[in-house]
């Protein structure tokens, strides 16, 4: 039966990983803060059925990705755990991915993919909240943006927040208003922005439509922001994004302004990060950014508030 990593082992982890990190690149924070990584995606184009994505032509994502390749690249650094996004468009491929979490996986949790407003939502909601892995949906990537007069919709993610899961939302600056109409619309439901909300990110300050956008979304308590995607903001996909804080620090003033320290996940977006730096990169850039906040500030922002958001750790 799939399970999850209790706290012990969760902090166990965590423990035994930063012990050996001495001259790593991007070192983990303090043993104290496990990292738990709210956003990863695992595939197999082997499969007879293959995958919707990646598609064949990007030769770095189409391969095996997998629970224990993950494992072994970031346990050193110490991660304890990931909650995975599912990133395919067939229903069937929740399970899939569901299935990965065998006894001693990293995975703590699933955030699977199910359109809400489409017919026969409730009863795959139904059947995969049985799961105690599966722990709210994604939405806004594949069928396009979510729309908060669409009245279907908000029944369904009545239903989500009613089973106590949360929504992902893969969104950009003109869907940001709409997200916070939702949040209005359905206060219980816990409501997690993507990747920064895909803004472009140069080294200056942020956009003001982006800026303003995000504070009408802020102004929501049930809206979280995942603080993935910085790497990819910078659009170099040749794995040359800029390690050095400095150049993303304008993005991650705006957001904590706004979000505060209770109300920003970490998130990798691994294998999809490696076009653009690494992992340890990624993680460095976020790491030096938070730790200056302080032991209290990096524990929520690195599991407090994602075990709280997704209800991964016992």
């Amino acid at each position: 039966m799939p399970s999850r990593l209790n706290r012990r082992q969760f902090l166990a982890a965590a423990t035994g990983a930063a012990a050996a990190l001495s001259g790593c690149h991007a070192t983990a924070p303090p043993a104290a803060v496990p990292i738990l990584d709210t956003h990863t995606h695992f595939y197999d184009p082997t499969r007879p059925e293959g995958v919707p994505w990646p598609p064949k032509a990007n030769a770095l994502l189409y391969r095996p990705v997998l629970p224990d390749e993950f494992a072994r690249l970031t346990r050193p650094l110490g991660v304890a755990g990931t909650v995975v996004v599912e990133a395919s468009t067939r229903e069937e491929d929740n399970q899939w991915v569901l299935d990965l979490a065998v006894r001693g996986s990293p995975i703590l949790g699933v955030v699977g993919h199910l359109k809400p407003g489409r017919p026969g939502f409730a009863d795959h909601l139904s059947r995969y909240a049985r799961q105690r892995l599966f722990r709210g949906i994604r939405a806004g990537t594949w069928e396009g943006p979510l729309k908060s007069d669409d009245a279907a919709a908000l029944a369904d993610l009545r239903l989500l927040a009613d089973r106590g899961l949360s929504l992902d939302v893969n969104v950009s600056t003109p869907g940001l208003p709409s997200i916070a109409a939702i949040a209005r619309a359905v206060p219980d439901l816990r409501i997690i922005l993507n990747h920064c909300a895909n803004v472009r990110i140069d080294g200056q300050a942020p956009p003001a439509a982006w800026l303003g956008s995000l504070t009408a979304c802020a102004a929501e308590r049930n809206v979280v922001m995942k603080v993935s995607g910085l790497v990819e903001g910078t659009g170099r996909t040749d794995g040359t994004a800029p390690a050095d804080v400095a150049f993303y620090r304008p993005t991650l003033d705006a957001i904590w302004e706004r979000f505060g320290d209770d109300r920003v996940v970490f998130g990798s977006n691994w294998p999809v990060c490696t076009r653009f730096a690494s992992y340890a990169t990624v993680l460095g850039i976020v790491r030096t950014y938070v730790e200056a906040k302080g032991v209290s500030a990096a524990r929520a922002y690195f599991s407090g508030n994602a075990a709280r958001v997704y209800g991964v750790v016992a």
